[in-house]
């Protein structure tokens, strides 16, 4: 006999190894039912953020999908994404897709397809990156999976373009647990599930090399994945000469990373053209700064 089951919430998470570089995403989804169901998937050539988008814009795809009134949170734990959808969008949508500096926004592709998903239904929800949250973790942790080229085990998970109706479960296995305090251990097992689309990557093969993705990439697609690039390092030009302190979570937007990825380096680190340096915590925020590279050599030299 089959149940009718309401979405609860979503959580998501993405991860990128090189950033740029093979990238991974994972949504999580709970029902009224306490059961749980997961998806993901992995892109050859992609940033951390791209996923953090994508991992949403199948949560969306799920909750469209369901047709079912009733409202749902999403969490995530990209300021990026959360601001972006909730704030930001409005403003570029007006500007023509460009920031108040008149440039082009980065991922405008992913943004005009949250853009017609999201609803009125949906509350955003920042969540604190790897503070415990096991919804969170368990996001991660099939991001990171896919990001490596590894197929995890994924519970419950189904096709996005072939379940109409998802709102209807039959031989469901049900975690009697609530949201946060699931989070199974991924294996390297092969997935069962139905998870090759358009939007995702085929799991039954590890993902490519970076370097023959970029390879294969259009001319105009490396272009303007190089101005991005510029932009982005333009940005931490004008922090460090200005002399703003970003927190932690502003600067993994920054480098496109996760947060674990800057509070695991240190107090004291190189970054392209900068040092990061640890400045000082302001409540449960870690402060940072930049120092291009050439004026920190520049101070060594004059005071040896």
């Amino acid at each position: 006999m089959s149940i009718t089951r309401q979405i609860k919430s979503f959580y998501t998470d993405g991860a990128c190894s090189g950033n740029p570089g093979p990238g991974g995403w994972g949504t999580i989804i709970y029902f009224t039912d306490d059961s749980v169901a997961e998806i993901g998937g992995a892109e050859a050539q992609t940033t951390n953020n791209r996923m953090e988008m994508q991992a949403a814009i199948a949560a969306l795809k799920v909750l469209k999908t369901s047709g079912q009134a009733e409202s749902v949170t999403l969490y995530t734990d990209s300021e990026y994404l959360k601001n972006g959808i909730t704030k930001w969008i409005k403003g570029w949508k007006k500007k023509g897709w460009k920031t108040s500096q008149g440039k082009a926004v980065l991922n405008q592709d992913l943004w005009e397809t949250l853009d017609v998903l999201n609803s009125p239904l949906v509350e955003w929800r920042y969540v604190r990156g790897h503070s415990g949250n096991q919804g969170n973790e368990r996001s991660d942790q099939v991001a990171r999976a896919f990001a490596s080229g590894k197929s995890p085990v994924l519970k419950n998970s189904f096709d996005l373009n072939s379940s109409p109706a998802i709102v209807e479960s039959t031989n469901l296995s049900v975690t009697k647990k609530a949201d946060s305090a699931i989070a199974p251990e991924l294996t390297d097992n092969h997935i069962e599930s139905k998870v090759p689309t358009p939007d995702q990557a085929m799991i039954d093969s590890p993902v490519s090399s970076p370097t023959n993705a970029i390879d294969e990439l259009p001319r105009e697609v490396r272009v303007a994945q190089l101005r991005n690039l510029v932009e982005t390092l333009r940005i931490a030009d004008e922090i460090a000469t200005q002399g703003y302190l970003i927190s932690s979570s502003e600067l993994a937007d920054l480098m496109d990373v996760n947060a674990s990825a800057v509070t695991s380096r240190g107090d004291h680190w190189p970054w392209r053209n900068w040092i990061v340096s640890r400045v000082r915590r302001e409540g449960n925020q870690i402060l940072w700064q930049l120092e291009r590279v050439d004026q920190v050599n520049a101070t060594d030299a004059d005071e040896g």
